[in-house]
């Protein structure tokens, strides 16, 4: 059985119809299942009144038994799928929702079209929606800037990770790696709270986003206007970032569209002061966001034909 065509069909079927509300309202959706599951891990392994080293312990057990599971689920449906085409699209089907390629090109698009109109109200409350920082201390630039890092990171582990575990160990593959990224959005904060308990997770999604994330750079630069300004940044400024991954795609994104990312940004409980990707350049607007969503397109029918590609080159 091909995977690539499993996940090309994947990708095909998000690309075309997402997850479709009455589908979510009726049954929800994996992620809301695994961070269901997380939650409850979270309540009864958490505690603070536990040393830091049994708090680490105990978030490791809920990592692996997450993972784990979601694997085994993933391993039970393939493992029942038919050979040949059937099992390609059986596996596809149930491979779709763990693929954000639409709704991440309309979560982007949600702050570009009122950017481009000048409805900064209407942006900040649309680029709320997919990044943690205090939206109210964003101007226009600060929204452009967090939508366009948004779109860089979330391509690399919402996208590209998902379909390269995908294509290397099927359904088990990327549910598994489903659950590894959702621990990692859920517990994987240093916070008081999750400092300890979340380690195991944050540093087991690091380890799955390690490849990823320079192939999406690569990806990036590849289909960019300029594929040597954008290679040039992520050599130069990756590494800077305060994530082992995260810097790859940004840098790249940065130095393909000629702007600056990065930087001192404000939470709600906390500012930091990271250093600036592409410091140099100018800082990002409205049409940086266009030209994001029209590099993002083309980077996703990039990876399509390189699936196609894969699937063919394996007999389908």
């Amino acid at each position: 059985m091909s995977f690539a065509a499993a996940m090309v069909i994947a990708m095909a079927i998000d690309a075309a119809i997402g997850w479709p509300a009455a589908v979510h309202t009726r049954i929800g959706h994996p992620v809301t299942w695994l961070g269901a599951l997380i939650t409850a891990l979270d309540r009864s392994l958490n505690h603070a009144e536990h040393a830091d080293i049994r708090r680490r312990a105990l978030g490791l057990m809920a990592a692996v038994f997450t993972i784990t599971l979601a694997g085994a689920a993933g391993w039970a449906l393939q493992s029942v799928a038919p050979e040949g085409w059937g099992g390609a699209v059986l596996i596809g089907i149930l491979a779709w929702p763990l693929i954000a390629v639409r709704a991440m090109h309309q979560h982007v698009r949600a702050v570009a079209v009122p950017l481009s109109r000048g409805d900064v109200a209407t942006a900040r409350a649309a680029v709320a929606m997919i990044v943690g920082r205090d939206p109210a201390t964003l101007d226009a630039a600060g929204i452009a800037r967090a939508a366009t890092e948004s779109l860089a990171e979330n391509t690399g582990d919402g996208i590209v990770a998902p379909l390269f575990w995908g294509l290397v160990a099927g359904l088990p593959g990327i549910a598994a790696y489903k659950a590894i990224n959702t621990l990692d959005s859920m517990i994987g904060y240093r916070t008081p709270r999750h400092d300890a308990f979340g380690w195991a997770a944050a540093r087991i999604d690091d380890l799955a986003n390690w490849i990823p994330a320079r192939l999406t750079a690569l990806l990036f630069a590849v289909a960019s206007a300029a594929p040597r300004r954008a290679m040039l940044c992520v050599l130069s400024d990756a590494r800077h970032h305060r994530s082992p991954n995260a810097g790859w795609p940004e840098a790249a994104m940065a130095g393909a569209l000629n702007v600056r990312l990065s930087g001192p940004r404000v939470y709600a409980d906390r500012q930091t002061q990271d250093p600036w990707v592409n410091a140099a350049a100018p800082d990002p607007g409205a049409d940086t966001l266009t030209e994001a969503l029209a590099l993002y397109r083309r980077v996703m029918i990039g990876i399509a034909a390189i699936l196609v590609l894969t699937a063919a080159g394996s007999g389908w």
